[in-house]
């Protein structure tokens, strides 16, 4: 696709800047970033469209707005370490690391692991992808700046909350209701946990265990 970048533009113009993201690192990066290297073939035409689309085994890349407009609640930049839950395609961990930021990824099904692990070292883009149970972080990392999840959460796990370092942000979809998540952004401050809540959404479940194949 040559005319990515054209694209890319137009979509943060459309959808993010039209919204209530304001320009800044994380705009930037999203321009900057080949979006339609993260879906399926099939599906390249589409990827800068307003809406979230299947990647395989379930899963989904989110709409683009969603990724930007977590990715200004969690706060970070250049040289802050990042754990992001959900791996998915890839993109998430993609923008982060365009920012900048030191990041490890983990995700639950191997498969969609390995193919991001190859996209982005395609891309040039130094993320560390683990397969494993999200619910447990990643303590050999910890602790971080900014704990990102990526699919809609029953409840908080404790690591999540634990391997936060002071200063930092989590943002999580947290179930609020039958079928109904809202961005939950939690900040450790040098006295304990302050919560706000943000946006309501629509995520893919947060499940347990690691599926290998």
């Amino acid at each position: 696709m040559t005319d990515w970048r054209a694209r890319a533009r137009a979509m943060v113009r459309r959808q993010i800047l039209g919204r209530d993201i304001p320009a800044g690192i994380v705009t930037e990066a999203m321009a900057d970033l080949p979006r339609h290297r993260f879906v399926p073939v099939e599906l390249e035409a589409h990827a800068w469209e307003d809406g979230p689309l299947p990647i395989g085994r379930g899963q989904t890349i989110s709409q683009p707005y969603m990724v930007a407009r977590m990715t200004w609640l969690l706060g970070v930049g250049p040289g802050d370490a990042v754990l992001e839950i959900g791996t998915g395609s890839g993109y998430q961990a993609a923008l982060l690391a365009r920012m900048g930021c030191s990041v490890v990824s983990v995700e639950r099904i191997a498969a969609l692991a390995r193919q991001a692990r190859s996209v982005l070292t395609d891309l040039g883009l130094a993320v560390t992808v683990v397969v494993g149970d999200g619910r447990e972080g990643y303590a050999p990392s910890a602790p971080y700046r900014g704990i990102i999840v990526t699919a809609g959460a029953e409840e908080l796990a404790p690591a999540w909350s634990d391997q936060l370092d002071r200063g930092g942000r989590l943002v999580v979809p947290l179930r609020v209701g039958p079928g109904t998540e809202r961005l939950l952004v939690r900040a450790r401050t040098e006295g304990g946990f302050v919560d706000a809540w943000e946006d309501y959404c629509r995520f893919v479940p947060v499940l347990p265990g690691v599926d290998e194949s």
